[in-house]
C-alpha cells in the first residue's frame, strides 16, 4: 500500500447532506459537534439533475445546488478554523460555476480558501435529452485535495466517490488497492444518505424512545488505512447507530453481491458488521474487484406533460361515487374528442365506517393523465373536473383546484466507454489535471450461489405481519425499485431465507405480480435484496404511482401477514 500524507492516521469523514433540501443547519452541527478531517455533502439524486437542468435552461449561470452556497456562508470560517476540508457534489451541472461562486463568497466573507473542482462528467446530449452525465469516481477529488484544495466541488460523481476520493488522498491508496477502496465505498454508501444511517426512516423506529429520533444526528466514519471503518456520530446528537441501521442503509438502492462503481467493484457479500460499542459499528472484511470496463451514465429528458386531480369521496357508497365520477370524466373526454394518451385511476380507501371526523370518513380517487401534448392534459382535464362541481356525486370536492398541467421528467441509465469521458481535476490555481483511466476488469465470473442455512418448517406457526421478525428498506433506481429485507437473528434469517421467495413477494405485493423480480441473497448481512423492474414506470419524476420513489414498498411488505414460526415470536 502506498504511504499517504497522514502516516496511517484514522480519517474522520462525515456527511452533512443526503439530498438537495436536507437539513440546512447540518453543516454547522457537524463542524461544531466534534473533530473531523473531511465533511461531505451529497446533493444529487436522479431527480435533482432534472431540476438543475430546468434551472439552467432559465439561467445558464445556474445548474448547481444553491443551498450549499448559503450553508457555506455561515460555515466557511468554521471549517477553516478547524482545518476541515469540504467535498461536495453540489456542483451538479455546473461545477465550475459553483467553484467561482464559492471564491466570490470567500472574498465577500473574508475567509480565504483554496477552491478546486472536478469536471468531465457532462456528456454530449442525445436528441431530446435535458442532461447527460457519466458517474465519475473519486480520483479527481483525491487529486484536488493533493493539490491543497480546502473546498472541492464536483458534478456527477458516484455518491461513494465523496468518500473514496478523500480516503485515497489521505492514505495514498493506488488505483489497484481494491480491498481498501471497496471498504471506503461501503462506508461511503452508508454515509451518503445522512440520517438514514442514524435511525432515520428505520423499520424498528418504534422501539426507540421518541426523543432520540426527533432530530437524528448525521453520521461519520472513522476510516482506517486498510479500508475498514467504524460508523458513528458526534456525541450527544440524536438518533443511534447499530448494526440494524447500518444494514438498512447498505441494502438501500443496491442489488446483488457486486456493487460496481468507477473506482472499484465492492463485494457486498463480504461485508462484516460488528457492534463495537454504543453508536459504533465496525465494517470489515470488504473485498474489492476491478471496476467494470464501462461507466454508468444518467440521461434525463422531458417525458411529456401530466396533470392530476384528486376527488374526495365521503361517507356512504364510496365505490358507486367513484364509478360515477369516472364515467363522467370519461364522457367529458369523449365529447371533447381529446382523451389523453395515458389515463389512470386509483381509489384509496382511506375511509372508516361511522367515522368521528369528516377526514376519517373520506376516500381519495386519484386521476393522473399523461400525454406528449400539453394541450391534451390541460383544459380538457381541468375543465372536466371543474364542470362536475354541481352535477356529480353528493359531497363533491377535490383536494386542490385543477391545474393546466406540467412537464414531467424521465431518467434512464446507459453505459459509456471510459475512453469517451475526460475526468479532470481543476486545481485552485486553474491548472487542469487529466485523470488517467483506472485499471478496468473484464466481465467477472458469476458470484457463487450462497449456501442457505438449514430450516425445519414442521413446527407450529402464527399469522403475523412480516415486520414482526424482519426489517426492510426500499428505494428507486430509475423505473425500478429495490426492497432490502433483513433478519435480526440467525433463527429468523434461517426462516426468512427459505420463506421469502420471489413467488412469495409477488403474492404479498400484487403490484409486482406481472413484473420481473430478482432475488439476491447476502448471508453475512442476514439479508435478501429484491429488485422489481418497472414498478415505478418511467421513474420518480414521472410520478407514475402514489409512492413515486418506492420509499414505502418495504413497509408495505412488512405490513403483509405471513405464517411465522411461533418460536421466532417468543
Amino acid at each position: 500500500m502506498t504511504q499517504g500524507a497522514h502516516d496511517g492516521r484514522i480519517l474522520r469523514i462525515a456527511n452533512a447532506s443526503g439530498f438537495y433540501g436536507d437539513r440546512f443547519d447540518a453543516m454547522r452541527e457537524m463542524l461544531t459537534g466534534g473533530p473531523l478531517d473531511v465533511l461531505t455533502g451529497d446533493y444529487l439524486a436522479e431527480l435533482t439533475l432534472l431540476i438543475l437542468g430546468r434551472d439552467r435552461l432559465r439561467d445558464p449561470r445556474l445548474g448547481y445546488a444553491k443551498t450549499f452556497l448559503r450553508q457555506l456562508e455561515e460555515c466557511l470560517g468554521l471549517a477553516r478554523e478547524r482545518g476541515v476540508r469540504i467535498v461536495s457534489n453540489a456542483g451538479g451541472l455546473n461545477p465550475a460555476g459553483l467553484a467561482d461562486a464559492v471564491r466570490e463568497l470567500s472574498a465577500r466573507v473574508g475567509v480565504p480558501v483554496r477552491v478546486a473542482h472536478v469536471e468531465g462528467d457532462a456528456l454530449p446530449l442525445p436528441e431530446g435529452a435535458l442532461t447527460a452525465n457519466a458517474y465519475l469516481g473519486g480520483a479527481g477529488i483525491a487529486a484536488c485535495l493533493r493539490g491543497g484544495a480546502e473546498v472541492v466541488v464536483t458534478g456527477r460523481v458516484t455518491d461513494a466517490a465523496l468518500v473514496t476520493g478523500p480516503a485515497a488522498w489521505w492514505f495514498g491508496w493506488g488505483p489497484e488497492e481494491y480491498d481498501a477502496l471497496a471498504g471506503a465505498v461501503v462506508a461511503g454508501h452508508v454515509l451518503e444518505c445522512g440520517t438514514q444511517a442514524t435511525g432515520g426512516n428505520y423499520a424498528f423506529f418504534a422501539e426507540v424512545p421518541r426523543g432520540d429520533l426527533t432530530r437524528p444526528g448525521f453520521p461519520l466514519a472513522e476510516i482506517h488505512a486498510d479500508g475498514s471503518a467504524v460508523i458513528t456520530k458526534h456525541p450527544g446528537t440524536g438518533g443511534f447507530v447499530d448494526t440494524g441501521t447500518v444494514t438498512a442503509q447498505l441494502l438501500y438502492e443496491t442489488s446483488g453481491a457486486r456493487y460496481a462503481g468507477p473506482d472499484v467493484t465492492a463485494r457486498l457479500d463480504t461485508v462484516r458488521l460488528d457492534q463495537e460499542g454504543p453508536d459504533r459499528v465496525r465494517i470489515s472484511g470488504v473485498r474489492g474487484e476491478a471496476p467494470p470496463p464501462t461507466l454508468k451514465a444518467g440521461i434525463s429528458r422531458i417525458g411529456g406533460w401530466r396533470n392530476e386531480v384528486v376527488f374526495v369521496l365521503t361517507g356512504l357508497d364510496i365505490e358507486a361515487k367513484a364509478e360515477l365520477v369516472r364515467a363522467q370524466v370519461e364522457d367529458a373526454f369523449a365529447r371533447a374528442k381529446s382523451r389523453p394518451e395515458v389515463v389512470s385511476w386509483e381509489l384509496s380507501r382511506t375511509d372508516r365506517a361511522d367515522a368521528p371526523t369528516e377526514e376519517c370518513a373520506s376516500a381519495l380517487l386519484r386521476l393522473v393523465v399523461r400525454d406528449a401534448d400539453a394541450e391534451a392534459v390541460g383544459r380538457v382535464v381541468s375543465g372536466a373536473a371543474i364542470e362536475l362541481a354541481l352535477g356529480s356525486y353528493p359531497g363533491f370536492h377535490v383536494t386542490a383546484p385543477p391545474s393546466k398541467g406540467a412537464p414531467y421528467g424521465v431518467f434512464s441509465a446507459r453505459y459509456v466507454d471510459t475512453s469517451s469521458v475526460e475526468h479532470v481535476a481543476v486545481h485552485a490555481d486553474g491548472v487542469r489535471e487529466l485523470m488517467p483511466p483506472s485499471p478496468r476488469g473484464a466481465l467477472l465470473a458469476p458470484v457463487p450461489e450462497p449456501v442457505l442455512p438449514p430450516f425445519d418448517s414442521s413446527g407450529p406457526t402464527r399469522r403475523v405481519p412480516l415486520g414482526a421478525v424482519a426489517g426492510a428498506r426500499s428505494g428507486d433506481k430509475g423505473g425500478d425499485v429495490n426492497v432490502g429485507v433483513w433478519a435480526r437473528s440467525d433463527a429468523a434469517w434461517a426462516w426468512l431465507a427459505h420463506a421469502l421467495t420471489v413467488d412469495a413477494v409477488r403474492e404479498l405485493l400484487p403490484e409486482t405480480a406481472e413484473l420481473p423480480v430478482t432475488r439476491h441473497v447476502l448471508p453475512n448481512l442476514r439479508a435478501l435484496n429484491f429488485v422489481v423492474e418497472g414498478l415505478l414506470g418511467e421513474g420518480v419524476a414521472s410520478q407514475a404511482r402514489f409512492d413515486p420513489q418506492g420509499k414505502g414498498v418495504g413497509e408495505w411488505l412488512r405490513g403483509r401477514v405471513v405464517a411465522v414460526p411461533v418460536e421466532l415470536l417468543e
